[in-house]
Protein backbone atom coordinates (compact mmCIF):
# COMPACT_ATOMS: atom_id res chain seq x y z
CA UNK A 1 0.00 0.00 0.00
CA UNK A 2 1.45 3.56 -0.49
CA UNK A 3 2.00 5.59 1.99
CA UNK A 4 0.65 8.96 2.25
CA UNK A 5 2.62 11.92 1.77
CA UNK A 6 0.45 14.15 4.33
CA UNK A 7 -1.06 12.48 7.33
CA UNK A 8 -2.95 15.05 9.56
CA UNK A 9 -3.78 13.32 13.21
CA UNK A 10 -6.48 15.03 15.41
CA UNK A 11 -5.17 18.57 14.37
CA UNK A 12 -6.79 21.47 16.62
CA UNK A 13 -6.80 25.30 16.35
CA UNK A 14 -7.98 27.47 19.50
CA UNK A 15 -7.89 30.85 20.27
CA UNK A 16 -9.18 31.41 23.78
CA UNK A 17 -12.58 30.05 23.79
CA UNK A 18 -12.98 29.85 19.91
CA UNK A 19 -12.25 26.61 18.16
CA UNK A 20 -10.54 27.46 14.24
CA UNK A 21 -9.96 24.22 14.02
CA UNK A 22 -11.61 20.94 16.01
CA UNK A 23 -9.78 17.49 15.61
CA UNK A 24 -9.49 17.44 11.67
CA UNK A 25 -7.69 14.27 10.20
CA UNK A 26 -6.70 12.73 6.65
CA UNK A 27 -4.33 11.50 4.45
CA UNK A 28 -3.15 12.59 1.03
CA UNK A 29 -1.21 10.15 -1.06
CA UNK A 30 1.39 10.51 -3.72
CA UNK A 31 0.16 12.25 -6.99
CA UNK A 32 -3.12 12.92 -5.80
CA UNK A 33 -5.66 16.37 -5.72
CA UNK A 34 -7.38 16.20 -2.30
CA UNK A 35 -9.76 18.86 -1.91
CA UNK A 36 -11.03 20.75 1.47
CA UNK A 37 -14.29 21.78 0.59
CA UNK A 38 -16.57 23.94 3.08
CA UNK A 39 -17.93 27.82 3.45
CA UNK A 40 -16.08 31.15 4.59
CA UNK A 41 -14.86 30.48 8.37
CA UNK A 42 -15.28 26.85 8.23
CA UNK A 43 -11.57 26.43 9.18
CA UNK A 44 -9.81 25.93 5.99
CA UNK A 45 -7.30 28.32 6.17
CA UNK A 46 -6.09 27.77 9.71
CA UNK A 47 -5.69 24.16 8.69
CA UNK A 48 -3.33 25.18 6.10
CA UNK A 49 -1.59 27.99 8.09
CA UNK A 50 -0.98 25.05 10.26
CA UNK A 51 0.18 22.70 8.00
CA UNK A 52 2.41 25.37 6.24
CA UNK A 53 3.60 25.60 10.02
CA UNK A 54 3.08 29.17 9.91
CA UNK A 55 0.25 28.65 12.98
CA UNK A 56 0.99 26.35 15.45
CA UNK A 57 -1.81 23.73 16.72
CA UNK A 58 -3.27 23.83 19.93
CA UNK A 59 -3.34 19.78 19.92
CA UNK A 60 -2.30 16.95 17.53
CA UNK A 61 0.01 16.99 14.61
CA UNK A 62 0.66 16.56 10.84
CA UNK A 63 3.37 14.70 9.03
CA UNK A 64 4.46 16.03 5.56
CA UNK A 65 6.89 13.45 3.53
CA UNK A 66 7.49 12.00 7.61
CA UNK A 67 8.29 15.08 8.89
CA UNK A 68 6.62 16.25 11.80
CA UNK A 69 5.06 20.56 11.84
CA UNK A 70 5.76 20.43 15.29
CA UNK A 71 9.59 19.74 15.35
CA UNK A 72 10.38 19.65 11.89
CA UNK A 73 9.23 22.80 10.28
CA UNK A 74 12.65 23.34 8.11
CA UNK A 75 12.26 20.20 6.90
CA UNK A 76 8.66 20.48 6.24
CA UNK A 77 9.13 23.70 4.51
CA UNK A 78 11.58 22.09 1.75
CA UNK A 79 9.01 19.82 1.37
CA UNK A 80 6.01 22.00 0.22
CA UNK A 81 5.02 25.02 -1.85
CA UNK A 82 2.00 27.23 -1.14
CA UNK A 83 -0.18 29.22 -3.06
CA UNK A 84 -1.82 31.48 -0.04
CA UNK A 85 -5.17 32.61 -0.36
CA UNK A 86 -3.86 36.41 -0.40
CA UNK A 87 -1.80 37.78 -3.06
CA UNK A 88 2.04 37.58 -1.96
CA UNK A 89 4.08 39.33 -4.48
CA UNK A 90 5.73 42.76 -4.64
CA UNK A 91 3.97 45.36 -7.31
CA UNK A 92 6.55 47.47 -8.13
CA UNK A 93 8.83 44.79 -10.24
CA UNK A 94 8.03 42.81 -12.88
CA UNK A 95 7.14 38.56 -12.36
CA UNK A 96 10.61 37.49 -13.07
CA UNK A 97 12.29 39.75 -10.78
CA UNK A 98 9.17 38.90 -8.34
CA UNK A 99 10.34 34.51 -9.00
CA UNK A 100 14.32 35.62 -8.92
CA UNK A 101 13.82 36.94 -5.43
CA UNK A 102 11.43 34.38 -3.95
CA UNK A 103 14.31 32.19 -5.25
CA UNK A 104 17.03 33.50 -3.19
CA UNK A 105 14.43 33.03 -0.16
CA UNK A 106 14.61 29.31 -1.02
CA UNK A 107 18.34 29.20 -1.53
CA UNK A 108 18.38 28.96 -5.27
CA UNK A 109 20.51 31.04 -7.21
CA UNK A 110 22.50 31.49 -10.98
CA UNK A 111 21.48 29.37 -13.96
CA UNK A 112 19.15 26.91 -12.36
CA UNK A 113 17.21 29.91 -10.57
CA UNK A 114 16.80 31.72 -14.41
CA UNK A 115 16.10 28.49 -15.99
CA UNK A 116 13.15 27.61 -13.52
CA UNK A 117 11.95 30.95 -13.71
CA UNK A 118 11.30 31.38 -17.44
CA UNK A 119 9.75 27.52 -17.49
CA UNK A 120 7.29 28.42 -14.45
CA UNK A 121 6.41 31.75 -16.17
CA UNK A 122 5.81 29.93 -19.87
CA UNK A 123 3.56 26.91 -17.36
CA UNK A 124 1.36 29.82 -15.87
CA UNK A 125 0.95 31.64 -19.51
CA UNK A 126 3.20 34.54 -18.21
CA UNK A 127 6.13 34.25 -21.00
CA UNK A 128 5.07 36.93 -23.01
CA UNK A 129 4.75 39.11 -19.41
CA UNK A 130 7.54 38.29 -17.63
CA UNK A 131 9.42 42.04 -17.77
CA UNK A 132 6.05 43.61 -16.95
CA UNK A 133 5.58 45.51 -13.44
CA UNK A 134 3.39 43.11 -11.54
CA UNK A 135 1.06 46.22 -10.30
CA UNK A 136 0.06 46.48 -14.65
CA UNK A 137 -1.49 42.84 -14.11
CA UNK A 138 -4.38 41.27 -13.40
CA UNK A 139 -6.05 39.81 -10.71
CA UNK A 140 -6.05 36.41 -12.40
CA UNK A 141 -2.31 36.72 -13.61
CA UNK A 142 -1.27 37.66 -10.52
CA UNK A 143 -2.62 34.97 -8.93
CA UNK A 144 -1.04 32.50 -11.90
CA UNK A 145 2.40 34.38 -10.86
CA UNK A 146 1.28 33.60 -7.15
CA UNK A 147 1.48 29.70 -8.18
CA UNK A 148 4.97 29.95 -9.90
CA UNK A 149 6.23 31.30 -6.55
CA UNK A 150 4.98 28.10 -4.89
CA UNK A 151 6.53 25.76 -7.51
CA UNK A 152 10.20 27.44 -7.60
CA UNK A 153 11.66 25.00 -5.52
CA UNK A 154 9.82 22.18 -6.94
CA UNK A 155 8.18 21.02 -4.02
CA UNK A 156 6.30 17.26 -3.45
CA UNK A 157 3.20 18.82 -2.55
CA UNK A 158 1.31 21.91 -3.49
CA UNK A 159 -0.94 23.91 -1.12
CA UNK A 160 -3.45 26.00 -2.90
CA UNK A 161 -5.54 27.71 -0.92
CA UNK A 162 -8.57 29.22 -2.60
CA UNK A 163 -6.91 30.05 -5.51
CA UNK A 164 -9.63 31.74 -7.78
CA UNK A 165 -11.19 33.70 -5.56
CA UNK A 166 -12.18 37.18 -6.86
CA UNK A 167 -10.67 36.46 -10.38
CA UNK A 168 -12.79 36.55 -13.95
CA UNK A 169 -14.33 33.28 -15.19
CA UNK A 170 -11.92 33.29 -18.61
CA UNK A 171 -8.65 33.15 -15.27
CA UNK A 172 -10.09 30.29 -13.13
CA UNK A 173 -10.75 28.58 -16.08
CA UNK A 174 -6.89 28.94 -16.95
CA UNK A 175 -5.94 28.17 -13.03
CA UNK A 176 -7.83 25.42 -12.98
CA UNK A 177 -6.24 23.81 -16.22
CA UNK A 178 -2.63 24.95 -14.69
CA UNK A 179 -3.95 23.23 -11.70
CA UNK A 180 -4.94 19.42 -13.43
CA UNK A 181 -1.53 19.56 -15.82
CA UNK A 182 0.74 19.90 -12.88
CA UNK A 183 -1.37 17.20 -10.81
CA UNK A 184 -0.36 15.09 -14.29
CA UNK A 185 3.19 15.73 -14.18
CA UNK A 186 3.16 14.17 -10.99
CA UNK A 187 2.60 16.76 -8.44
CA UNK A 188 0.71 16.40 -5.23
CA UNK A 189 -2.00 19.03 -4.48
CA UNK A 190 -4.12 20.12 -1.78
CA UNK A 191 -6.73 22.73 -2.57
CA UNK A 192 -9.15 24.67 -0.79
CA UNK A 193 -12.22 25.93 -2.08
CA UNK A 194 -15.88 26.82 -1.35
CA UNK A 195 -16.84 26.27 -4.47
CA UNK A 196 -17.98 22.85 -4.99
CA UNK A 197 -17.80 22.43 -9.00
CA UNK A 198 -14.06 23.18 -8.64
CA UNK A 199 -13.56 20.26 -6.16
CA UNK A 200 -15.59 18.09 -8.29
CA UNK A 201 -13.55 18.36 -11.21
CA UNK A 202 -10.59 18.55 -10.23
CA UNK A 203 -10.47 15.82 -7.21
CA UNK A 204 -9.86 12.44 -6.26
CA UNK A 205 -11.15 12.22 -2.80
CA UNK A 206 -12.82 15.55 -1.15
CA UNK A 207 -13.49 16.07 2.76
CA UNK A 208 -15.71 18.48 3.36
CA UNK A 209 -15.33 21.09 6.29
CA UNK A 210 -17.91 22.90 8.52
CA UNK A 211 -17.33 24.91 11.40
CA UNK A 212 -13.80 23.33 12.15
CA UNK A 213 -15.13 20.08 11.57
CA UNK A 214 -13.98 17.43 8.64
CA UNK A 215 -17.79 15.90 8.45
CA UNK A 216 -17.44 13.94 5.45
CA UNK A 217 -14.28 12.60 3.24
CA UNK A 218 -14.14 10.41 -0.02
CA UNK A 219 -14.33 10.38 -3.76
CA UNK A 220 -17.59 12.58 -5.38
CA UNK A 221 -19.02 9.03 -6.11
CA UNK A 222 -18.72 7.85 -2.33
CA UNK A 223 -19.91 11.02 -0.93
CA UNK A 224 -22.62 11.14 -2.89
CA UNK A 225 -23.82 7.96 -1.97
CA UNK A 226 -24.84 9.57 1.36
CA UNK A 227 -27.92 11.48 -0.06
CA UNK A 228 -29.16 8.07 -1.86
CA UNK A 229 -31.71 8.59 -4.91
CA UNK A 230 -32.81 12.27 -3.83
CA UNK A 231 -32.74 15.00 -6.24
CA UNK A 232 -32.04 18.85 -5.25
CA UNK A 233 -34.77 21.55 -6.55
CA UNK A 234 -33.68 24.79 -6.19
CA UNK A 235 -36.32 27.17 -6.45
CA UNK A 236 -36.11 31.54 -6.56
CA UNK A 237 -38.52 32.99 -4.47
CA UNK A 238 -39.64 36.89 -4.71
CA UNK A 239 -38.93 38.00 -1.35
CA UNK A 240 -42.15 39.44 -0.15
CA UNK A 241 -45.55 39.00 0.18
CA UNK A 242 -45.48 35.45 2.23
CA UNK A 243 -44.93 33.93 5.75
CA UNK A 244 -41.51 32.37 5.02
CA UNK A 245 -42.19 30.10 8.02
CA UNK A 246 -45.24 29.09 7.08
CA UNK A 247 -44.24 28.23 3.45
CA UNK A 248 -41.20 26.03 4.68
CA UNK A 249 -43.48 23.98 7.41
CA UNK A 250 -45.75 23.45 4.15
CA UNK A 251 -43.24 22.30 1.76
CA UNK A 252 -41.57 19.68 4.03
CA UNK A 253 -44.93 18.15 4.63
CA UNK A 254 -44.70 17.09 1.29
CA UNK A 255 -44.59 13.51 1.04
CA UNK A 256 -40.33 13.06 -0.14
CA UNK A 257 -39.54 15.86 1.33
CA UNK A 258 -36.49 14.89 3.37
CA UNK A 259 -35.31 18.42 4.18
CA UNK A 260 -36.17 22.02 2.75
CA UNK A 261 -34.07 25.57 3.95
CA UNK A 262 -35.38 28.66 2.32
CA UNK A 263 -32.91 31.47 2.52
CA UNK A 264 -32.81 35.49 0.87
CA UNK A 265 -35.61 34.36 -1.23
CA UNK A 266 -33.66 30.90 -2.40
CA UNK A 267 -35.70 27.43 -1.45
CA UNK A 268 -33.77 24.65 -1.52
CA UNK A 269 -35.78 20.82 -1.47
CA UNK A 270 -33.68 18.14 -0.85
CA UNK A 271 -36.64 14.51 -1.61
CA UNK A 272 -36.84 11.00 -2.55
CA UNK A 273 -38.43 11.72 -6.40
CA UNK A 274 -38.38 15.14 -6.66
CA UNK A 275 -39.69 15.12 -10.12
CA UNK A 276 -43.22 13.07 -8.52
CA UNK A 277 -42.93 15.84 -5.56
CA UNK A 278 -42.72 18.99 -8.02
CA UNK A 279 -46.59 19.27 -8.98
CA UNK A 280 -47.36 19.68 -4.81
CA UNK A 281 -44.53 21.69 -4.10
CA UNK A 282 -45.39 24.60 -6.37
CA UNK A 283 -49.23 23.89 -5.43
CA UNK A 284 -48.07 24.90 -1.62
CA UNK A 285 -45.49 27.74 -2.49
CA UNK A 286 -48.63 29.27 -4.62
CA UNK A 287 -51.06 28.65 -1.97
CA UNK A 288 -48.54 30.53 0.45
CA UNK A 289 -48.88 33.42 -1.44
CA UNK A 290 -45.44 33.49 -2.79
CA UNK A 291 -44.38 34.23 -6.47
CA UNK A 292 -41.92 31.70 -8.02
CA UNK A 293 -39.20 32.89 -10.17
CA UNK A 294 -37.08 30.10 -11.28
CA UNK A 295 -36.83 26.54 -10.88
CA UNK A 296 -33.96 23.81 -11.67
CA UNK A 297 -33.60 19.96 -10.19
CA UNK A 298 -30.25 18.78 -9.78
CA UNK A 299 -29.27 14.93 -9.35
CA UNK A 300 -27.54 14.50 -6.42
CA UNK A 301 -23.90 16.65 -6.09
CA UNK A 302 -21.69 17.59 -3.56
CA UNK A 303 -24.71 21.06 -2.67
CA UNK A 304 -27.06 18.20 -1.82
CA UNK A 305 -24.47 16.25 0.25
CA UNK A 306 -23.69 19.47 2.19
CA UNK A 307 -27.35 20.21 2.70
CA UNK A 308 -28.03 16.66 3.70
CA UNK A 309 -25.51 16.82 6.48
CA UNK A 310 -25.91 20.46 7.91
CA UNK A 311 -29.24 21.67 6.57
CA UNK A 312 -27.92 24.44 4.93
CA UNK A 313 -26.79 25.54 1.56
CA UNK A 314 -23.34 25.86 0.59
CA UNK A 315 -22.83 29.45 0.06
CA UNK A 316 -19.87 31.97 0.12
Amino acid sequence: MTEAILQVQDLHKSYGKTEAVRGISFDILPGEIFSLLGPNGAGKTTTISMLSCLLAPTKGDALIDGHSIRNGAAQVKGVIGVVPQEIALYPDISARENLHFWGRMYGMGGGALRKRAEELLDIVGLADRTKDKVETFSGGMKRRLNIAVGLLHQPKILYMDEPTVGIDPQSRRRILDTVIELNRGGLTVLYTTHYMEEAAELSSRIGIVDHGELIALGSQAELTHLVGESDTLQISLEADGYDSAKLLDAVQKVKGVQRATLEDGQLLVQAQGAHAALGEIVARINKAGARLLDLKVDEPNLEAVFLHLTGRALRD
